[in-house]
């Protein structure tokens, strides 16, 4: 490291930090704080009203949360909203810029992509999703043109989805590795963690549990209900518990002991947080060969890469999952998501930035 940065993290504006409204860009931001601070950066954070990260300065944003980019249409417009956090928020980093060295934008959101002319401190934009929406295309695309260098991304199945010819910074993604305890004991039971909401797949993890009668945990934000409720009139057998939106503490504590980790997506995940999250525990991923998991997963050594949407190619992984050496799968997490090796990523993206401005 060659200095110390002084780093203003501006943080997702769909929920507070904590409370799993932001998915697995919330987990991130929290995992980049703590290894960021390990290399003694001095971070503050923006971040709706309600937040809790304890050991960091935490700028409390009083407003009205932005819609999660997911369930918007493609050719949705930008909207701002009165009194939307977002637009708070971007109008402390303003007032605020000169007292940091880089400002970090974690907003799927068309916004700050467009203050970003108006600032004098250089803006890193930290990517969260693959393309949803054709605003955000085009501000990918005109701050790659202005402010080249500055787009951070997880995965090159995520930049796939964007326009080509663009300048990223391929990041990937990181665990605290002492928050997960590892167990080469399971259970007979399976395991699926993320949000409730349709382009998560809920359903066909569901549908094998109850084709193999395997008991499923489902751990996440319950984000749409009527969702929620077709899926149990649909599989009014399945042997599923679900168990909330909970901790880090009490996730590891759940899936450790289980046989593997089910995911489902319906759309590209640009990453999957929750794979090296149970393979840090010891416990191989079964997923649709679709979008991030396809870079995390090694088939056949950390788990099953199955055709997308494909329910009998998920129940042949579960009954294969035994295959799968559990030591293997904890040295990957070891080796490749590693506190270490996400804080040395950002802060090389960070200083290059800094240095080009």
């Amino acid at each position: 490291m060659a200095r110390c940065l002084r780093l203003l993290f501006v943080s997702t504006p769909v929920g507070p930090l904590g409370s799993g409204l932001g998915g697995g860009v919330e987990l991130t931001v929290v995992n980049l704080v703590a290894a960021l601070t390990q290399r003694g950066h001095q971070i503050t954070i923006a971040a709706p009203e309600n937040s809790q990260l304890e050991g960091i300065q935490l700028i409390q944003i009083p407003g009205i949360h932005q819609p999660t980019a997911h369930t918007q249409g493609r050719d949705t417009p930008a909207t701002v909203l009165e009194n939307a956090v977002l637009s708070n928020q971007w109008a402390y980093a303003r007032q605020v810029q000169h007292d940091y060295d880089l400002i970090v934008n974690f907003a799927y959101d068309w916004l700050p992509f467009y203050l970003t002319q108006f600032f004098d401190t250089p803006i890193a934009h930290f990517v969260s999703m693959g393309s949803l929406s054709r605003i955000m295309d085009h501000a990918v695309v005109q701050i790659d043109a202005k402010f080249p260098g500055t787009l951070g991304a997880y995965t090159q199945t995520q930049v796939d989805t964007f326009p080509p010819g663009l300048t990223w910074q391929l990041l990937s993604s990181a665990v605290d590795l002492s928050q997960y305890d590892y167990c080469d004991t399971p259970e007979p039971r399976l395991a699926w963690l993320g949000r409730i909401s349709p382009e998560k797949g809920l359903e066909d993890a569901v549908a094998a549990a109850q084709q193999t009668q395997t008991p499923l945990k489902i751990l996440g934000k319950l984000e749409n209900q009527e969702y929620w409720d077709a899926i149990q009139r649909t599989y009014p057998n399945a042997p599923i518990d679900y168990l909330g939106f909970v901790n880090t503490q009490q996730l590891q504590t759940i899936v450790r002991c289980c046989q593997g980790l089910l995911m489902t997506p319906r759309w590209v995940e640009a990453f999957g947080n929750v794979a090296i999250e149970a393979l840090a525990c010891g416990v191989p991923v079964v997923a649709y060969r679709r979008g991030g998991p396809t870079e995390i997963i090694d088939h056949g050594k950390t788990g099953w890469l199955v055709e997308p949407d494909y329910v009998a190619g998920l129940v042949d992984s579960i009954r294969k999952l035994d295959r799968i050496d559990r030591a293997h799968c904890r040295q990957q997490a070891e080796l490749k998501y590693s506190l270490p090796a996400l804080g040395e990523r950002f802060e090389q993206w960070f200083e290059a930035i800094i240095k080009a401005n």
